[in-house]
């Protein structure tokens, strides 16, 4: 009977802790989606570019370690519930990569702003970099483990592009990608540990001449 109860208190208290972390999350993708609202010229005249840049990949990286490590992982090692790829289907949590391309699409919708993933081991092919940009900087975000800034324009408009380290903040991330069947037939050398850098997070902030 007590035993129960205490499971039970537990249980209670778990639930609340995961909510106030899903409102967390929900606000920090409020702020991430007003920054794409503001009017760049707005920006451009109080903040510089890269400082906004470097905001909103505080935001991010924030929204993407809480839920990573504090929501997938330990609900898995607590046998809670477990993420999936078919999590709609399977009842299960979103996986991080999936949480993270619905947070960039809401953020995106209806403005030049953007933000995303790209990895030279992506397992979406839209992912992988494509652009002269994107190329570029993902070699400069590998061999240095730093952001890579720089202008550019992209269908006759001017952004100021960001690529910032993408590091992998929990076991959940890692074995999503090393034991998925895409990964180990596209890149079957490619084992990522806790901590490595496993692609980059490219913002696009539209600015004006």
């Amino acid at each position: 009977m007590i035993q129960t109860l205490i499971q039970k208190l537990r249980a209670i208290k778990f639930l609340l802790r995961l909510i106030t972390l899903i409102i967390l999350g929900v606000a920090s993708w409020f702020v991430v989606v007003s920054c794409a609202t503001l009017d760049a010229r707005q920006l451009g005249a109080k903040v510089p570019a890269d400082m906004v840049t470097d905001y909103i990949h505080r935001i991010i990286k924030s929204e993407r370690i809480i839920y990573g490590k504090h929501v997938v992982q330990r609900l898995k090692d607590e046998n809670v519930v477990r993420a999936s790829e078919h999590w709609q289907q399977e009842k299960a949590l979103p996986l991080p990569a999936q949480m993270f391309r619905m947070t960039s699409e809401l953020a995106s919708e209806n403005s030049a702003f953007s933000y995303g993933a790209i990895s030279d081991w992506s397992l979406n092919e839209n992912n992988i970099p494509n652009t002269n940009f994107e190329k570029k900087a993902m070699r400069e975000v590998l061999d240095t483990g730093l952001p890579y800034k720089e202008y550019q324009v992209k269908d006759g408009k001017k952004y100021f592009s960001a690529l910032y380290p993408d590091k992998a903040v929990s076991a959940a991330c890692i074995d999503c990608h090393n034991q998925h069947p895409i990964h180990k037939q596209r890149y079957p050398s490619k084992i990522f540990k806790v901590g490595d850098v496993m692609g980059g997070i490219l913002i696009n902030l539209p600015v004006e001449d």
